[in-house]
């Protein structure tokens, strides 16, 4: 399925490949939806969802959005597994999205040499 407006992927400054905007994306409008199969392993492209009934699941990403990195100031976020831009996105910038608190404390760890 596409993805609401013209991303691309490419070389990340961030991390290996990364989502960057084609045209301006406004603030709060729909990026895209994060495709494929439901999951409960984790895995190098699952996004992890908790729904309002507080049932978590995975999505073992198959779209463009797998390629999305963290950033502890981002430009988009999800709500489930819709894709929304948190303020003006320009041509040519890298989308990113925080990945929780998680994976920040494994970040911290790994720079302590713990990981």
């Amino acid at each position: 399925m596409p993805n609401m407006h013209k991303l691309e992927v490419r070389d990340s400054r961030i991390h290996g490949k990364g989502v960057y905007a084609i045209e301006p994306i406004s603030k709060g409008s729909k990026i895209g939806t994060y495709h494929g199969e439901i999951t409960e392993e984790d895995d190098t492209y699952v996004l992890w969802i908790t729904d309002v009934d507080g049932t978590e699941y995975g999505v073992n990403g198959t779209s463009d959005l797998k390629f999305l990195n963290h950033s502890h100031a981002p430009n988009a976020e999800f709500d489930g597994d819709e894709l929304h831009a948190l303020r003006e996105i320009v041509p040519d910038e890298e989308i990113t999205f925080h990945y929780g608190e998680i994976f920040v404390e494994w970040l911290d760890q790994a720079a302590e040499g713990a990981v």
